[in-house]
């Protein structure tokens, strides 16, 4: 991939190649061919016999065996079939002096066994009773190699029996481990010649093959050939006779290179990202100065693209809003867009279920109307159903006049902008009472609410504490330098990293004359997408950052982050959970 001087990549072209890219040849590895027999199958049962073959580049390198006393019995059944008896394993060595010799003998492999997840997992259960670190990797298996390598009409299964007879091995299995192993051997040489002709001819290309990854995706590695290993966003794309470039999918990295060549591996497992790849003719690169620089450009390009294989971020436009409506007598609303005055606001929220928590959980509390209908000052309507059981004031009813109702309001405009202590107070009284009654399951539902409430109330001081900034410039130290960050009414102005050797104020002063000019969104929206806003506030509000520049006031209300546990409730009438609004003035 080509990447031009203004860091997006041109159309892929065809690339030799790197070695890094080749990987190891199979020729230059060395693999321990092994072979338990035991007790039995279980992970209760024992290692009677270990043997194993170590080959390289075709050739055998050594041989091991041993027998090993389990000291259990061994059931008759497992006697009559591999000729282990008990009187046979009564001078062997334990276990506790078998395994070291093995695990000397296949340092540095990778291990090979039929239907390895039996024996590996033996040998992972002996290691972890006997305190020795497992030292190798994942091991190749010759059954899902065999099933993924020969057709079915070739063999009727894949025994390891089977198998031999198929590929002439010399060695003929008879259920001892070291003629096992070595029947293993002549197929798994077997089976590298079939693949052979696939394309595998690395170790990781035979990893790769094991987890189905295509030769179709594995030739498209190529693409990552020539990337930057620094920070940025990545684009795939697929280039179709006729129409325009169509966007894949979106994604950003602290290393371009190993990220997009990770897609071609098998350490992609995501069956949709497969069926990307397959579809994609190339994939673009844009270099960024940071990662925060990376994740926002990620950001804007998912908004303006909409990917079909991007499953986030792609409706920024979909948070809403819980409004105190601005009337007589005001209640709680659920709204898209901020109107009006912005500490009349709350939120926002990814989904409109969270936001009805969070006004069920104020509803709780406070005896706010629910009704819809606009109430006027001499409105004299009969009492609902909610004003009975006392969870509403019923203003409707002139139960309460317009200057209590605007102290319960106001209380509520306090739970929001200010304190959440008065909500948890009354929510951690009725909890009790809840839990002391045995009713579990309502009280479960007042703590979710309460849950959601609460970090509502941290992500919407999080949002408008920086929408409300004008102008803001912060330095983190990282092994490459400084990394730079101009942040403007919520929303990212400018990036830079100021590398060793460089004045750190002096590049922020140059990236601040460049940075991009914002204008005052509407409070409490920022002006970038209330995403991007949350992740700089991440990155600000992590241990070592310094604030170099601040125009304006970065802070959150003293009441907002408070925990239940915090706000245990005061002795009150017994069975009284709202607030009564005459305790507000």
């Amino acid at each position: 991939m080509a990447v031009s001087a203004r860091g997006i990549s041109s159309r892929p072209i065809p690339q030799q190649p790197t070695f890094d890219d080749l990987g190891t040849p199979l020729a230059d590895v060395t693999f321990c061919v092994v072979d338990l027999e035991t007790t039995g199958g279980g992970e209760a049962d024992a290692i009677t016999e270990i043997g194993a073959v170590k080959v390289r580049g075709g050739e055998v390198q050594g041989e091991f065996q041993t027998l090993v006393n389990p000291l259990v019995d061994i059931p008759a059944l497992i006697a009559v079939l591999t000729g282990i008896t008990n009187d046979l394993v009564a001078s062997a060595p334990r276990l506790a002096q078998a395994l070291p010799a093995f695990l000397e003998f296949a340092r540095g492999s990778v291990l090979v066994a039929h239907n390895a997840r039996f024996d590996v997992g033996f040998l992972k259960r002996a290691c972890a009773g006997l305190g020795y670190p497992w030292a190798f990797g994942a091991a190749v298996d010759t059954v899902a190699l065999a099933r993924q390598a020969l057709l079915r009409d070739e063999v009727p299964n894949v025994k390891l029996a089977t198998l031999a007879r198929h590929f002439r091995a010399t060695a003929t299995p008879n259920h001892r481990a070291l003629a096992d192993a070595r029947a293993t051997v002549d197929v798994f040489h077997g089976l590298l010649e079939r693949t052979g002709n696939l394309g595998v001819v690395t170790l990781e290309d035979l990893k790769e093959f094991l987890h189905h990854v295509s030769p179709q995706r594995r030739a498209k590695r190529t693409w990552a050939a020539g990337l930057p290993t620094g920070p940025g966003v990545y684009m795939f794309y697929a280039d179709l006779p006729g129409k325009p470039r169509q966007i894949l999918y979106v994604g950003k990295s602290r290393s371009l290179r190993a990220r997009v060549r990770s897609y071609f591996t098998a350490a992609e497992t995501r069956p949709r990202m497969d069926e990307m790849i397959r579809i994609a003719t190339g994939v673009e690169v844009t270099e960024c100065p940071t990662p925060l620089a990376a994740e926002v450009r990620e950001l804007r390009l998912i908004a303006a693209h909409a990917p079909r294989y991007n499953r986030r971020s792609k409706h920024p436009q979909r948070h809403v809003w819980l409004r105190l409506t601005d009337e007589p007598f005001p209640r709680l609303s659920i709204v898209r867009q901020v109107s009006g005055s912005p500490d009349r606001h709350f939120g926002p929220f990814a989904g409109r279920r969270t936001a009805e928590d969070v006004k069920l959980a104020l509803q709780d509390a406070f005896p706010l109307r629910q009704c819809t209908k606009r109430i006027s000052v001499r409105s004299g309507a009969q009492a609902c159903a909610l004003a009975e059981i006392g969870r509403c004031s019923a203003p409707c009813t002139g139960a309460v006049g317009r200057d209590d109702y605007a102290r319960i309001a106001a209380a509520v405009q306090d739970a929001l902008q200010v304190s959440v202590r008065s909500v948890l107070t009354v929510a951690g009284r009725r909890l009790d009472r809840l839990v002391g009654e045995e009713r579990f399951e309502e009280a479960a539902v007042v703590r979710d609410r309460i849950a959601a409430y609460s970090s509502a109330a941290i992500r919407h001081h999080r949002v408008a504490s920086l929408a409300a900034l004008p102008h803001l410039v912060a330095a983190y130290r990282v092994e490459e330098g400084w990394e730079i960050h101009v942040i403007r009414h919520g929303r990212l102005a400018g990036a830079a990293l100021a590398r060793a050797g460089e004045i750190p104020q002096a590049v922020a002063r140059a990236i601040v004359a460049t940075a991009e000019t914002v204008s005052a969104p509407v409070a409490p929206q920022p002006a970038a997408t209330v995403e991007e806003t949350l992740r700089i506030a991440d990155w600000l509000e992590r241990p070592g950052v310094r604030l170099m520049e601040i125009q304006g006031d970065w802070s959150w209300p003293i009441g907002i982050g408070l925990s239940l546990d915090r706000c245990r409730p005061l002795p009150t009438a017994a069975g009284r959970d709202a607030v009564d609004p005459r305790e507000l003035g």
